[in-house]
């Protein structure tokens, strides 16, 4: 089977140090693929990118409600490498396995922290792709490397220089941040809406 050009799908809210991590990603061999305003700012970056919506061949609907909850995505995120029929199955769909995945999600804290916020506002801030995403890059982290904090880059950028993976200790690592992250961020979902009953 031919090797496949290692994707890396970025779609950050905070965006600290993401142009300088995907140009040191890039240049170790990944397609960046990304979504929205990430996008933007690693074209402004000067960084050679790849639209979700190109990936998955559907457009962005509902003001970006609906992006990367697509199973171009989620197949190639969660197909056990390994496993014949995973990979049998995924190449039958034209689906690329995804290697890395860089997402932090919309600040649902900051932003019901704000004086006077709507409850509009708060929904709204509620991720749905993104947790979505992390999730399963962090359930197949055998094969999938998934960072939510920048203050993981240098560290999976290191490995990656270094042999050109990440160790598999890193990976769990990473994938038990995933799931400390969703306890936190849904459990301030709930302290939300439970503040805001009755």
């Amino acid at each position: 089977m031919a090797q496949h050009q290692r994707i890396a799908l970025i779609s950050v809210s905070d965006k600290t140090g993401v142009v300088e991590f995907a140009a040191a990603v890039a240049a170790l061999g990944f397609r960046i693929v990304s979504t929205g305003g990430t996008a933007k700012a690693l074209r402004e970056g000067g960084l050679d990118v790849t639209d979700v919506s190109a990936l998955t061949g559907f457009p962005e609907l509902m003001d970006g409600r609906v992006k990367t909850l697509h199973p171009v995505v989620h197949a190639g995120l969660l197909a056990v490498r390994d496993n014949p029929d995973h990979m049998a199955q995924i190449a039958e769909h034209g689906i690329e396995p995804i290697d890395l995945v860089v997402v932090n999600l919309y600040p649902f804290e900051r932003t019901v922290a704000r004086e006077g916020v709507t409850e509009a506002d708060a929904v709204e801030n509620i991720d749905i792709g993104g947790p979505t995403m992390i999730r399963a890059a962090a359930k197949n982290f055998w094969a999938v490397t998934v960072v939510v904090d920048p203050a993981d880059y240098d560290t999976v950028l290191a490995e990656l220089r270094d042999s050109g993976q990440t160790t598999l200790a890193t990976r769990r690592r990473l994938a038990r941040k995933v799931f400390e992250t969703m306890a936190r961020y849904n459990g301030a979902i709930a302290a939300y809406l439970l503040k805001t009953e009755g």
